[in-house]
């Protein structure tokens, strides 16, 4: 099952902000996260929160939609009663689970909730994650007909054995076919990889690297495999039935998938991902990243709003027993001091090709950059220019270079 919510503070019962989540508000852009929670089957290594059919326990998926509908209503209502601007969403974004589980009618409901409530900015990007066998070519269309604008495919490898592994239940095959069928629609396409599953050898992982290329992608995302404790892939660990990843094997795959996608013309913008330009750079994921506004919907889903940050209750009956109830479905929040802030923006930004501003750092984290710079992990042209930018190898030890630039 999922991995437990975080401990902070009870939410109130009517979801009700502090004033100062409107202290400038009007420099920051609001996005829409809506969470999906249903999936077929569980992939061996997920620990987000999604549900199957025989784990929903009184929960009904055709009833989700219009429960996440009244819970955009009430975003609508409480970001009004805490004194923000207007501020339509300028992107809103539909992850999972496998939100294309519901019907295209129902996604496209909620997104116009969304145009209806808080409204929708010119230009905004609006995603859908996908499986490449959760959808058809006339889903796809529909989906842009509705006003989606982008959408994001589970591709995850191109070869059989490391896709069985993961228990993902997608063809290879399928993946050219949907591409096709989304740029037929007129829909933007990224492809999300995982790279280090056990098993998978390097040339492994060229294959699905290369197989993505071939289909011209705006965007693509590859992530390190993380076993989660409490999957069925960690206990199949534990049991001897597959080895650990190897963490040397997945440096190189990083090293591989920036070599080949700078090659095919993609640069990367964060440390997972690339784009063919910044014109395809996911703007949802960089409002994450650079500390604007969201909210989220739908269960377990977490929202940040000047500062305040909340999470719902996780399970999809808990969930729609609050909203028809007329409660929020917070279920704990914090309010985000100034040292935390400040780790955060550390944390995140350095993430990024655009790299952070070393003149924000602490005294002691600016004594560090120069260090860094020695070591090869921080472009020592970007630090003249007063940014701290990760070098390919910094890129693989993020964590540590965050470390020495936030020393205790």
């Amino acid at each position: 099952m999922p991995s437990a919510l975080p401990i902070a503070d009870p939410a109130p019962d009517d979801g009700l902000l502090p004033a100062s989540v409107a202290g400038g508000a009007a420099d920051r852009r609001l996005g829409m996260y809506l969470h999906v929670p249903f999936c077929r089957v569980r992939c061996g290594y997920c620990d987000f929160n999604t549900y199957t059919g025989d784990e929903l326990r009184g929960a009904k998926r055709t009833d989700f939609a219009g429960q996440a509908i009244e819970e955009v209503r009430l975003a609508g209502r409480i970001l009004a009663a805490a004194g923000l601007p207007e501020r339509p969403a300028s992107t809103v974004f539909f992850g999972g689970g496998t939100p294309t589980m519901l019907p295209v009618a129902d996604l496209a409901a909620m997104l116009a909730a969304v145009r209806d409530t808080v409204g929708l900015a010119e230009g905004a990007e609006v995603t859908t994650e996908a499986n490449p066998d959760s959808v058809d070519e006339a889903d796809l269309a529909a989906l842009a007909a509705a006003g989606f604008t982008r959408v994001s495919f589970g591709m995850q490898s191109a070869v059989p054995h490391v896709l069985a592994t993961l228990d993902r239940t997608h063809d290879p095959e399928r993946v050219p076919l949907v591409v096709r069928w989304a740029r037929a629609a007129g829909l933007q396409v990224s492809l999300d990889l995982i790279y280090g599953t056990p098993g998978e050898s390097l040339e492994d992982w060229r294959t699905s690297l290369t197989a993505a290329i071939a289909e011209q992608p705006d965007h693509v995302s590859a992530y390190a495999l993380i076993v989660e404790d409490g999957t069925a892939l960690a206990r199949r660990i534990r049991a001897g039935l597959v080895p650990d990843p190897d963490d040397d094997l997945q440096a190189e795959q990083y090293d591989l998938a920036d070599e080949l996608l700078e090659a095919a013309g993609y640069r990367w913008y964060e440390v997972s991902n690339w784009a063919r330009s910044d014109a395809y750079r996911s703007r949802h994921n960089l409002a994450y990243w650079t500390g604007e506004d969201w909210w989220g919907v739908g269960p377990g889903a977490h929202s940040h709003v000047g500062g305040v940050r909340w999470w719902n209750v996780k399970h999809p009956a808990a969930y729609g027993a609050r909203i028809t109830a007329g409660h929020s479905p917070a279920a704990g929040r914090e309010v985000l001091d100034a040292e935390t802030r400040a780790l955060e923006r550390v944390l995140l930004e350095t993430r990024l090709a655009d790299g952070m501003a070393i003149d924000r750092l602490a005294a002691s984290g600016r004594a560090e950059v120069a260090g860094l710079i020695a070591d090869g992990l921080v472009d020592g042209r970007a630090a003249l220019a007063g940014r701290v930018v990760l070098t390919r190898p910094g890129r693989l030890l993020a964590d540590a270079v965050v470390r020495r630039l936030t020393p205790a």
